[in-house]
């Protein structure tokens, strides 16, 4: 990461032969397994960290970094001989939204194979991530995808997904992200991208994110095409808004969540809630949604019932927005838990929730989709 480049520096980075002068640059690992991987490992949640790196320069500093949160974290990494591994250099000018330079590497590559069974053993959760970075993932109508996490599936796991926006004139933004999410929901126990990646796949590339008002509305909208493809909870990360939930119906549907068992099936059945962010000091939003799924999912290893995972959620999100890298700012699950039990107080909610109520005693809005919703506005 390049930080504190002023707007005239960014204006001028496309200009040939310019010299631009620029912060200190920051190296830190990235992506799913590094943010979501070592939050939770952070939060105190014994992880293992799977990926392929190739056998550069670039694939020994990322295990070399993974290494230093524990030796054992690494068991599941792959170093695949004569493959560039995958790296992006991220510019983060002040007052403006990151630039993002992403060279995919051996994320092409990596395919349902590079998931033995053995390295699940004991597991209780499986989360993957950024299948749009992926090649193997999403070409050939994302089968690849749907074979990995069928087999995951199968050894009765739970499993979550995040995903990422992929560039609309890459091959991945031409896709039928639609036609791949049908395909691979069935699978999915908890579903967790954010509201830019999910408009882009469910709306399409020409609608554009922008021209779809992130209200009550076209949350609920969204959310039942995506639980109506299979999926069991939805989670929409909303940035500074926070994180809505959205969770089946089906009893059945919940009672299929793998081995990580929902504390309540009933109480997480057919509910409908918004928890907004708490207030932190922002120094960095690099990984924060990563940060927030980790949360979530520690969430649901400790048994808590939603109100309290989605707190945990965007608790470990708020954190990790207070340090520059994506974990920095992560402390062990019972301090985070302690600054909320202490009255941590959460952002006001700017969106506009038609029929949503405020539940005091969580400080979560349900929506008029949750049904046991307890007070009204």
């Amino acid at each position: 990461m390049i930080p504190d480049m002023g707007n005239a520096g960014l204006a001028s980075i496309s200009i040939p032969g310019a010299l631009v002068n620029v912060g200190e640059a920051v190296i830190s690992t990235g992506g799913t397994v590094a943010n979501s991987g070592l939050a939770l490992n952070r939060l105190g949640i014994r992880t293992g960290l799977m990926g392929k790196v190739g056998d550069d320069p670039f694939g020994r500093l990322i295990l070399e970094t993974l290494r230093e949160h524990g030796e054992s974290v690494t068991d599941g990494m792959i170093v695949s001989a004569g493959e560039q591994s995958s790296y992006s250099v991220v510019i983060s000018p002040r007052g403006s939204d990151r630039i993002f330079l992403h060279c995919p590497g051996t994320n092409d590559t990596f395919t349902a194979e590079d998931v033995p069974p053995d390295k699940l053993e004991g597991a209780r959760l499986f989360h993957f991530g950024y299948p749009p970075l992926m090649k193997r993932m999403y070409e050939d109508d994302g089968r690849e995808l749907e074979k990995l996490l069928a087999k995951v599936k199968a050894t009765g796991l739970t499993i979550s997904l995040d995903m990422s926006r992929p560039d609309p004139d890459s091959p991945a933004g031409k896709v039928d992200w639609s036609s791949i999410l049908r395909r691979i929901l069935p699978h999915v126990d908890l579903f967790m991208p954010s509201w830019e990646e999910i408009v882009f796949m469910v709306e399409g590339a020409d609608s554009g994110v922008g021209e779809l008002e992130m209200n009550a509305a076209s949350l609920s909208s969204i959310s039942e095409r995506l639980l109506g493809m299979g999926a069991a909870v939805i989670g929409i990360k909303l940035g500074e808004e926070g994180l809505y939930v959205r969770t089946s119906g089906s009893a059945e549907r919940l009672q299929q969540f793998g081995t990580c068992r929902l504390s309540d099936p009933v109480a997480w059945a057919g509910r409908e809630l918004l928890s907004p962010c708490f207030q932190a000091t922002v120094v960095g939003t690099t990984g924060a949604g990563d940060c927030t799924i980790a949360g979530m999912i520690c969430g649901l290893l400790n048994g808590l019932p939603i109100e309290s995972a989605m707190t945990a959620a965007t608790a470990v999100g708020a954190c990790s927005v207070e340090a520059l890298d994506a974990c920095g700012g992560i402390v062990p699950w019972p301090e985070v838990k302690a600054r909320i039990d202490a009255g941590w107080q959460r952002r006001p909610v700017e969106l506009t929730l038609d029929g949503w109520a405020i539940e005091p005693a969580h400080g979560l809005w349900a929506g008029p989709n949750d049904r046991r919703r307890e007070s009204s506005l």
